[in-house]
């Protein structure tokens, strides 16, 4: 991914509502969902929707179909992967990074 492409995806994810309805069709899988149902589902009215996936469509963050005479709208999970390699490219100065853990005791201690 480009810097710019990066860019543009994270000035796009930078607003509440934004971030919810990517999120939304994130968890929704490859399936997508209707714009009326992302609008119902967020309490986000029409209009104000509308602006919000052109914004995520030209960052190519969501991808429209139509079905019908419904608009799906779906992760782009594509870009979505691009802007994760892009901002943890070479993490850990390139070695392997593990995760944290936490050890905690399962047992109480006594004393």
């Amino acid at each position: 991914m480009e810097t710019k492409d990066t860019i543009a995806a994270l000035a796009a994810l930078a607003q509440v509502s934004r971030l919810a309805v990517f999120r939304l069709l994130v968890q929704r899988g490859p399936e997508g969902m209707a714009a009326t149902k992302i609008a119902e589902q967020l309490s986000i009215s029409p209009s104000s929707l509308s602006f919000h996936l052109k914004e995520l469509s030209h960052a190519q963050l969501v991808t429209p179909r139509h079905e019908g005479r419904f608009v799906i709208y779906s992760a782009n999970f594509d870009t979505m992967n691009g802007l994760i390699d892009f901002l943890t490219d070479n993490c850990c100065g390139g070695n392997v990074c593990t995760p944290v853990t936490v050890c905690c005791p399962t047992e109480k201690l006594t004393t």
